[in-house]
């Protein structure tokens, strides 16, 4: 496993949900005019080359963390499977810690759409790198060096990597209410 194979299996939950909105049998176009789900499209939407997009897809089948949809043969998120590896191991295989102050988008619960959910004691914000970003932190190092782009474009996928860093950084009060609020958006079906 790689850390991208997290952005590009919650990217496609996004996509999914997305869809759902959207209405049956709409084809929607990515930024590149691609379809969505296909593999520039995707790389369109992360800032994740095509081989990688390829071979990630191949990595999260075969852990079983996506399966192969019989009608179009594309890779889908396993959300139970995946849920429980970001819940209670991705801590331990893609550890995150907070770093020097920098200027970049809010994560973890310091996110607009978590802001609120918890009451720090003080500490600072954590924050992606990111030149253009409006607010100083700590910096932590995204799961992808593309997230802090393929963010700005998809606050859905935002909401699900800034919950992904509140269960990487946060300690076990922390790391449960994200998971709680993971378990509530991803596993509502």
């Amino acid at each position: 496993m790689k850390s991208q194979d997290i952005v590009v299996l919650l990217k496609l939950v996004s996509l999914q949900e997305q869809g759902e909105f959207a209405g049956h049998g709409e084809q929607r176009r990515g930024f590149a005019g691609e379809a969505p789900f296909s593999v520039r499209g995707l790389e369109s939407l992360t800032g994740i080359s095509k081989t990688e997009i390829n071979a990630s897809l191949k990595r999260s089948l075969s852990s079983g963390l996506a399966i192969k949809d019989r009608d179009t043969g594309r890779a889908n998120p396993h959300r139970r499977n995946l849920y429980e590896f970001i819940v209670h191991g991705l801590k331990f295989v893609f550890p995150a810690k907070a770093g020097a102050m920098t200027r970049g988008i809010p994560t973890a619960f310091a996110a607009p759409m978590l802001k609120g959910l918890l009451v720090s004691g003080g500490e600072y914000i954590h924050i992606w790198p990111y030149a253009q970003g409006r607010d100083m932190g700590q910096s932590v190092e995204p799961l992808f060096k593309s997230v802090p782009e393929a963010v700005q474009k998809d606050e859905r996928l935002y909401e699900y990597l800034a919950l992904v860093d509140a269960i990487r950084l946060g300690n076990q009060r922390e790391a449960g209410l994200a998971g709680q609020r993971l378990s509530e958006r991803f596993l509502k079906k």
